[in-house]
C-alpha cells in the first residue's frame, strides 16, 4: 500500500453517488479508479458509495458486477481485503430523473445512509451518463434539495465530456446547470487531464529556467498536437456517427493540451488563476471565417485495411453508421493564437480513428539555427529541435538536438535526449482519474474546466462545423485503416515549407 505524500491528506468524508452505476465508464474506470485511491490510503475513513439504477437492482447484484468489472479492468494486482473494504461501502437506490417521487424517495435513503456512515451530509454527485441525461439529472438534484450546501456540507456535481455538441449547445448546458448550482461545485472532467505527463506540461514549464524564456513566437515555429488511436469506432456507431472526430476530440483533450502549452503564467498555483489563464489564451485562438476554415482543415474517414495483422472494416460498414456517412473519422487543423507571445506561431493539430499507431504527444518545434558557420563544412543538413511531450502509450520527454559525429571532420546529425517516467519513478500504473476524482472529494478544481473556457473551445471550432456541414461529401478524404490519415493532410502543412512530425 503507497503511503499518502505529505500534500496528500484524506479528503473529509462523503457519499460518492453514481448515476450510470451500470455502465461501462464506471466498470472500466470509476471504481477502478476508486480502488487504487484505496489502496493508497486516499479514501475518506467514513465514505460511502452509492450505485444508482434506473431498474430494480439489489446491492448485493451491483456489488457483484462492479467486482466483475474491477477484475477485469484493473490496473494493479488486486487484494482482496482492500476490495472487500471498497465495495462493502456500495449501496445501490433506484432513481429516474423521469420520475420526480424516485428522487424524493433517493434523497430520503441518502439521508439514512449518511447518518449510518457519519460522512457529514457531504455529497459528489457523479454523472456517469449520455449528455443528454445531464440537465434532467441535474435538475431533479436540485428541485429535490440535494446539491444545496447548508451547514458546512459541501455538494459537488461532476459532468463527463463531451459538454454540448456545439457552441449554443453547451452555451444552453452551462445556462440550465448555473441556474442549479454555483460554479465552484461544477466540475467538468476530462481524464486527459488526470495524466502525469500532461500535468506536468505546467512543472516543465514554469519550474525549469531554461524552457519559459524561450517559450514565444522568437524562439519557437510552430507546435503539434497529436492524438491518433489505433482502433476503429467499434460498437460505439450510433454515437460516433452522429459526433465525429472534431467535436469527439478537439474541444475537450487537444484544447487541454492546447491551453496547457500555450497559456500565460498564472500569478498564482491555484484554481482561479490557472483556469483564467487557460480561458484567456482559448478565447485568443482566432475565430476563421467557414471560408478559412476550408482552406484551414482537412477531414477523412477511415476505409477497410489493416493495423498489423488486424483488419479494420470500412467506416460506413460499421453497424448504426449511414451507408452514406459524411462523418469524420479524422480531422486535421491549422489554428493561429491572437496574443503577443504567440503572434505568427501556427498550431497544427490532429486527431483520427483507425490509424498506424496510437500516439498522443505535444511536439514543439524551434526555430532552425544559422547555417552560415557550418558552410564550408561537408554538413549539408541540421536536424530539427524539437522538444516532444509523450503522453500516450509513454509518458515523457523527449529533447531533439545536433550535436557531432565523432572523427576528424565536421558532421553533424540529430541526436536525442529521453526522459521516460517509468524509468525514474516506481509509480503504480493507474487508469487517469484517480487524480481527479481525488481533486473531486478534496475540492480542488484546478485541472477541471470552466463555463467560459468551454465555451471558448466551441467557439473556435464552431466555424469547422459550420463550413464542413454545408460541404456535405465535398472535401472528405479518405484513407485506409492501418495508415497514417488523409494524404491532404500532409498538404495542410506543406504549403508553409512544414511537415507533421513522423510517429512511431
Amino acid at each position: 500500500m503507497t503511503e499518502p505524500s505529505a500534500k496528500q491528506h484524506k479528503p473529509d468524508p462523503c457519499s460518492f453517488v453514481i448515476f450510470g452505476a451500470t455502465g461501462d465508464l464506471t466498470h472500466r474506470l470509476v471504481i477502478p479508479a476508486l480502488y487504487n485511491l484505496a489502496a493508497s490510503d486516499l479514501l475518506p475513513e467514513k465514505f460511502c458509495v452509492v450505485g444508482i439504477a434506473r431498474k430494480g437492482m439489489s446491492s448485493d447484484e451491483m456489488r457483484d458486477s462492479l467486482m466483475k468489472g474491477l477484475r477485469q479492468y484493473k490496473t494493479r494486482p488486486i487484494e482482496d481485503a482492500i476490495a472487500k473494504r471498497l465495495l462493502e461501502c456500495v449501496t445501490c437506490i433506484e432513481a429516474d430523473p423521469k420520475d420526480p417521487n424516485s428522487f424524493d424517495s433517493m434523497r430520503e435513503r441518502l439521508e439514512k445512509l449518511e447518518a449510518n456512515r457519519s460522512t457529514g451530509g457531504n455529497r459528489l454527485f457523479y454523472l456517469a451518463t449520455p449528455p443528454v441525461a445531464f440537465a434532467p439529472i441535474a435538475k431533479q438534484l436540485g428541485r429535490a434539495g440535494m446539491l444545496k450546501e447548508e451547514g458546512g456540507a459541501w455538494r459537488r456535481l461532476v459532468v463527463e465530456k463531451p459538454f454540448g455538441t456545439d457552441l449554443a449547445s453547451a452555451k444552453a448546458l452551462n445556462d440550465e446547470l448555473l441556474k442549479i448550482v454555483e460554479e465552484h461545485q461544477i466540475y467538468r472532467i476530462d481524464h486527459y487531464l488526470g495524466k502525469e505527463t500532461v500535468q506536468n506540461i505546467l512543472v516543465l514549464r514554469f519550474a525549469n529556467g531554461m524552457f519559459e524564456p524561450i517559450w514565444n513566437r522568437n524562439h519557437i515555429d510552430h507546435v503539434q498536437i497529436t492524438v491518433d488511436e489505433k482502433i476503429g469506432v467499434g460498437h460505439r456507431g450510433s454515437f460516433y456517427d452522429s459526433t465525429g472526430a472534431l467535436r469527439d476530440m478537439v474541444p475537450n483533450h487537444l484544447f487541454q493540451l492546447l491551453s496547457l502549452v500555450a497559456m500565460e503564467p498564472p500569478v498564482k498555483f491555484n484554481a482561479h488563476a490557472v483556469r483564467t489563464e487557460k480561458a484567456e489564451v482559448l478565447a485568443a485562438i482566432q475565430t476563421q471565417s467557414e471560408e478559412e476554415a476550408l482552406k484551414n482543415s482537412v477531414r477523412g474517414q477511415y476505409q477497410t485495411g489493416k493495423s498489423g495483422e488486424t483488419e479494420t472494416p470500412d467506416y460506413r460498414k460499421t453497424e448504426d453508421v449511414k451507408p452514406d456517412s459524411t462523418t469524420e473519422t479524422y480531422a486535421a487543423l491549422k489554428l493561429t493564437i491572437d496574443n503577443w507571445r504567440w503572434a505568427g506561431v501556427p498550431f497544427y493539430l490532429r486527431t483520427g480513428k483507425a490509424l498506424g499507431v496510437k500516439r498522443t504527444e505535444v511536439a514543439i518545434k524551434f526555430k532552425q539555427a544559422p547555417f552560415a558557420m557550418f558552410r564550408e563544412t561537408p554538413v549539408d543538413r541540421l536536424s530539427q529541435n524539437y522538444l516532444v511531450i509523450a503522453i500516450e502509450p509513454t509518458e515523457g520527454i523527449t529533447l531533439q538536438f545536433n550535436t557531432k559525429v565523432p572523427g576528424p571532420t565536421i558532421n553533424i546529425d540529430g541526436v536525442e535526449m529521453k526522459f521516460r517516467y517509468k524509468d525514474y519513478f516506481q509509480a503504480e500504473p493507474t487508469t487517469g482519474y484517480e487524480t481527479l476524482i481525488y481533486d473531486c472529494m478534496i475540492g480542488d478544481n484546478i485541472l477541471f474546466q470552466r463555463a467560459d473556457s468551454v465555451e471558448a473551445g466551441w467557439q473556435a471550432v464552431q466555424p469547422f462545423l459550420d463550413a464542413w456541414k454545408k460541404a456535405g461529401a465535398k472535401g472528405l478524404e479518405f484513407y485506409k485503416a492501418g495508415s497514417e490519415g488523409p494524404e491532404a493532410a500532409d498538404g495542410l502543412l506543406k504549403r508553409d515549407g512544414r511537415n507533421w512530425r513522423k510517429l512511431g
